[in-house]
């Protein structure tokens, strides 16, 4: 035996044992007893779980569980995210609990788990084909489960007719079947790694695979898909996903207060565990950690342009001497392509104040209606001068132009300019702005998903960096054109001033 298979098999043994520590049934109970005990469970989940999964629930159920398990039945066309922080059992529910309470209220359940490789998606199916295995308490209210010949470690099926498989992320979904039965339910569990959020061009082939693919592979009454993810970046699959599908629901939990620190899962947790999990000297990890993993408040550190850098402050438009909004134009408006990017900068007392932005990956016309709108709500009195780098399609761009200004009765009297330099020396230029306190952010963009990506992108351009930098090129163009209007000091010719050489010191 292989050391891998043998590992597989040790740990699969310990998930069997685990699973026999559900405890005995009642043997005292009579049949219509244990009928009605069973009936309860169909609109009783906490019972469910205290009484077949109590090696599990060493804890109260909380509220967000119940509700989003609720969520899943009340949906037979569910579509969205089990969004909790890290050390909520997001899971357990999703991979077990879940899916056995549908099974229990009579439902059909073709359950695939994906994983982020096939072995994790092996690794995670294990955990409820072990309930049905080894579990006393299933097995005493079901009857054995177990069906030789249709008990692999990547697919099972019980005597109930619960389906159980697994699925790596990206495989094909051909042949996701069991006879005349395609999956019903489907659960990304933690397909995200901090490897996969650095490459935008792999996360928008999963994202294509979700739709196009895995979704589509689902047939009949119920066809449920869900991803259970916290959050611990700006842009990530399920971000990208979201954007997309709006009506998609987002169940997010965070698992503490960060002022108060007090745990949302408080059955299990202490008033002080997430206090001294964040802020112990010793073993602590440090809020932005704790925020991005727990609270999904993402945190990138970059290698030039730094959080610590960052002022958020309130402005006004009334208050700038001059503003400028650059557009970084991208065409193709798709899933590959760049984004669209929009910056609208004031100065003040030669500080730049970034008041608002568009960053997103759409094509031309959703900026130019962005711009209209800001430009259509500007305060009496003020003026953005708008601007956009000339392109080697500067007729499409016009057209598309003079299509929005038609359509929403907005001259945005758009100027062209041309940016020589190298890109990535232009945006370096910007950290010097940001290390002397020169750069400012409208503190009231600060939650919104076009800043999060922007930001990200900044913090992005490091040495050899292969990521999206649309915006901060936007960013760098807008700030060297108010440069134009900073005071400058006159320079004195202090040649004819000069002493001799001899009598200089």
């Amino acid at each position: 035996m292989k050391r891998q298979d043998k590992q597989a098999l040790e740990r699969y043994l310990e998930k069997l044992e685990f699973a026999r520590g559900a405890g005995s049934p009642n043997l005292n109970e009579t049949k219509k007893q244990k009928e009605k005990r069973i009936a309860g469970y169909k609109t009783d989940i906490r019972g469910m779980v205290e009484y077949y999964f109590p090696h599990y629930a060493t804890s109260a159920c909380a509220d967000f569980q119940i509700e989003f398990a609720e969520l899943i039945a009340k949906h037979k066309t569910f579509k969205g995210f089990c969004q909790w922080g890290r050390a909520l059992a997001k899971s357990v529910w999703s991979n077990i609990i879940i899916p056995f309470w549908r099974w229990l209220c009579g439902e059909p359940v073709y359950l695939v788990i994906i994983g982020n490789s096939f072995e994790k998606a092996k690794q995670l199916l294990e955990d409820i084909k072990a309930e049905f295995e080894a579990n006393p308490r299933i097995i005493s209210d079901f009857g054995e489960q177990q069906q030789l010949g249709n008990w692999e470690d990547k697919k099972f099926v019980t005597k109930g007719g619960f389906i159980g498989q697994a699925l790596g992320m990206g495989q094909s979904v051909r042949g996701l079947r069991v006879k005349n039965t395609r999956p019903n339910m489907i659960v990304c569990d933690d397909i995200e790694d901090k490897q996969l959020v650095k490459n935008p061009k792999r996360q928008n082939e999963i994202v294509k695979w979700i739709e196009q693919d895995l979704i589509p592979c689902m047939d009949g009454e119920y066809r449920r898909w869900w991803q259970a993810n916290n959050r611990f970046a700006p842009v990530m699959i399920q971000t990208k996903l979201q954007e997309k599908h709006p009506k998609w629901i987002v169940h997010e939990v965070k698992a503490y207060d960060p002022i108060t620190y007090k745990p949302t899962w408080h059955q299990k947790y202490s008033d002080d565990y997430f206090r001294i999990l964040i802020e112990d000297p010793f073993e602590g990890i440090g809020t932005l950690a704790g925020n991005a993993e727990y609270n999904h408040q993402p945190h990138i550190e970059g290698t030039h342009f730094k959080d610590e850098m960052i002022n958020w402050v309130d402005m006004s438009l009334e208050d700038f001497e001059h503003i400028v909004g650059h557009w970084d134009i991208a065409y193709a408006g798709n899933e590959n392509s760049d984004y669209n990017a929009v910056n609208v900068q004031g100065l003040m007392a030669k500080k730049f104040y970034i008041y608002d932005l568009f960053c997103k990956q759409t094509k031309m016309k959703a900026a130019l209606l962005w711009m209209s709108f800001f430009d259509k709500n500007l305060p009496p009195g003020v003026r953005v001068h708008w601007q956009y780098e000339s392109q080697f399609w500067n007729d499409e761009v016009q057209r598309t132009i003079e299509e929005v200004e038609e359509e929403t009765g907005v001259k945005l009297r758009l100027k062209k300019v041309t940016i020589k330099g190298n890109k990535e020396d232009r945006i370096l230029s910007l950290v010097s702005y940001y290390q002397n306190n020169r750069m400012y952010i409208n503190k009231a963009i600060k939650g919104n998903n076009d800043t999060q990506v922007a930001l990200s992108q900044l913090k992005g351009i490091e040495p050899g960096y292969n990521g999206h930098d649309d915006w901060p090129d936007s960013h760098e163009a807008t700030t060297k054109e108010l440069e134009k209007y900073t005071p400058k000091k006159k320079a004195k010719n202090l040649m004819g001033k000069m002493k001799p050489k001899n009598e200089r010191i």
